[in-house]
């Protein structure tokens, strides 16, 4: 985790070596102001000559410290910051370029509030390391050691007694560590819970108050927040517990200062300016031990955002890729020449399946399947819900792999294509039709972004979205809410099968498209579609029979197998769920 995470410092090292450097020279002058003190206390004040131009460069020379400290302070504090900002700039992109990388089995398992605690509240715990409790560690660090010189230095009989405390200290702060991880994981773990149980709550607020949960979902929420709260009550109480004996054990300092520093000097071991240096380096010697306990839980808080982040990154898609670039495709291609592939790459359309067997979850959803289709065919598929029609949509785009056997396009199996170039020839439009925050026209050429005006309007034309885009008030510059909150579902998925006409991929797949709306406007889209495939090898999923009046082949899918395979009159002619589904959806009957 920490070279991954150093693999970001690294690009600034000069400046954060810069910044380190102003740190260690701001922490030796921590040692001078009361070394002054002292000298003007022998000096000045006890000596009979009570030189006052000695005391006033002695007070300048304090002054000047002050404010060169203060000078280099801010100018590595200023660093830090902007190292810290660039550094979770670039984790946070990266992060989010890998989330895209990762499959749909990822996005099955991982809920969005902890994915979105991660690239926030996590990366901030990061940002924080950097640019706080980097330095901070080292200044103290060096803070502490040159008070110890110095105090050695001037007697080294004080300084031991000062040290005494320190293996007690050290016991403490050992302690602490170990205790304070898991319970900042905790909190880490508690929190994204949170998150998640309020983006699910805000994103299905319409069914919370379809079904008038509204008092079950704050009974939910109060559950997860008082598991939150208590996650943060625990890492409370184990700070609590430490951080007062290390306050305590410090506090000791004043009474051995006066008990035996004064002894010292009554026994003519010390005079009394180095009585008081002691006392003016006593902060110094105290403040980095009562900064341990803080240090050590940011550094435990750091390292269990870190070992999240880093389990996020560390995430593999389980569909291997295969090739990663293109380039990589064409030098190893085992189809000659010819199968040189470019991002103006167009498959034929050949789709086959080759005894594909698929389980989710060690459950079987298809079983030995085969079946081909040749470019340009338009093919049904029907069956009962979860008999795995949209399993065999998801496969073909490889958003997940077969369990066995293979998918073959135009001849090559899909495991052997660059995953992008592939799903730019399949297009998809899913179940549940979703629309992004932005503009009609900017989700019509989401597929699409060099599209003109014009092939947006062809395309909303197609797929009878023109016919309602006079109602909305900006027309196509219309801004549809979040996951197309304020449109219908019928107006939803007709914007969604307009982005995938306006994309025009050679294997178009329409998983339910027409479900949501009127049989008339369906009517129109049937024929939208049938003008649409010319050329294209087209697959409509539906559990609508009328759906496939237009289709070359029908594949009836039950339990995960092929159980009928023909034509609309040739399904028809024979009895089976094909004919069932028809005569109950035209005659109300069996």
């Amino acid at each position: 985790m920490l070279k991954w995470i150093w693999s970001y410092i690294g690009k600034y090292k000069f400046l954060m070596i810069f910044g380190l450097t102003l740190s260690v020279i701001v922490a030796g002058f921590a040692v001078v102001n009361p070394l002054i003190s002292g000298t003007i206390v022998d000096k000045v004040i006890n000596s009979p000559e009570h030189d006052f131009n000695l005391l006033v460069k002695l007070i300048l020379l304090m002054v000047g410290a002050t404010l060169f400290k203060a000078i280099l302070r801010y100018s590595y504090q200023l660093i830090f910051e902007h190292v810290s900002q660039n550094v979770i700039r670039r984790m946070r992109e990266d992060l989010y370029a890998h989330i895209q990388t990762l499959d749909f089995a990822w996005y099955d398992k991982a809920p969005a509030g902890n994915v979105l605690t991660l690239l926030t509240s996590d990366l901030d715990k990061v940002r924080h390391f950097v640019a706080w409790v980097l330095y901070q560690s080292l200044e103290n660090s060096l803070v502490y050691t040159f008070s110890i010189v110095t105090l050695g230095m001037i007697n080294w009989k004080l300084m031991l007694a000062f040290l005494g405390i320190a293996p007690f200290v050290l016991v403490l702060v050992q302690k602490f560590k170990g205790q304070i991880r898991p319970a900042h994981m905790k909190v880490r773990d508690q929190f994204a819970v949170l998150n998640t149980r309020v983006g699910e709550n805000i994103e299905g607020n319409r069914v919370v108050k379809a079904f008038v949960r509204e008092s079950y979902e704050i009974g939910k929420f109060d559950n997860d927040n008082d598991g939150y709260r208590k996650a943060a009550v625990n890492n409370a109480d184990v700070r609590v517990k430490y951080t007062p004996w290390i306050d305590t054990l410090c506090g000791l300092l004043p009474v051995v200062l006066i008990l035996f520093g004064g002894y010292l000097v009554i026994r003519g071991e010390m005079t009394i300016g180095e009585l008081v240096t002691f006392n003016g380096l006593m902060w110094a010697f105290t403040q980095p031990i009562n900064m341990f306990g803080m240090l050590v839980d940011n550094i435990q808080n750091f390292g269990a955002s870190g070992d999240r982040l880093y389990e996020l990154w560390k995430t593999k898609p389980s569909v291997k890729k295969g090739y990663e670039t293109i380039e990589e495709a064409n030098a190893v291609s085992s189809l000659g020449p010819a199968s040189k592939l470019s991002d103006d790459f167009k498959c034929q359309g050949r789709v086959e399946f080759k005894n594909v067997s698929f389980a989710y979850n060690q459950v079987p959803v298809i079983k030995n399947m085969s079946f081909t289709i040749e470019p340009g065919m338009t093919v049904g598929i029907l069956g009962p819900t979860g008999s795995g029609k949209s399993t065999i949509a998801n496969l073909m785009c490889r958003y997940y792999d077969v369990s066995d056997g293979a998918i073959l396009i135009d001849g090559k199996d899909v495991r052997d294509y660059v995953p992008e170039i592939l799903r730019k020839n399949i297009g998809i439009t899913m179940q549940e039709a979703f629309l992004f925050s932005d503009t009609v026209e900017g989700n019509i050429a989401f597929g699409n972004q060099d599209a003109t005006f014009e092939e947006v309007e062809h395309a909303a034309e197609l797929a009878r979205v023109k016919e309602f885009i006079g109602d909305l008030t900006e027309g196509y510059d219309t801004i549809v809410g979040e996951r197309g909150v304020g449109l219908s579902g019928g107006q939803k998925q007709r914007i969604a099968l307009a982005r995938l006409f306006l994309a025009n991929p050679k294997i178009m797949i329409l998983d339910d498209t027409t479900s949501a709306v009127d049989i008339e406007t369906e009517q129109k889209i049937r024929q939208s579609i049938k003008e649409q495939s010319q050329g294209h090898t087209t697959f409509i999923i539906s559990h609508r029979i009328s759906s496939f009046e237009n289709c070359d082949l029908v594949l009836v899918i039950q339990n995960g197998e092929i159980s009928e395979m023909g034509t609309n009159e040739e399904l028809l002619a024979k009895p089976g769920y094909y004919k069932d589904v028809y005569l109950e959806q035209n005659y109300g009957k069996e």
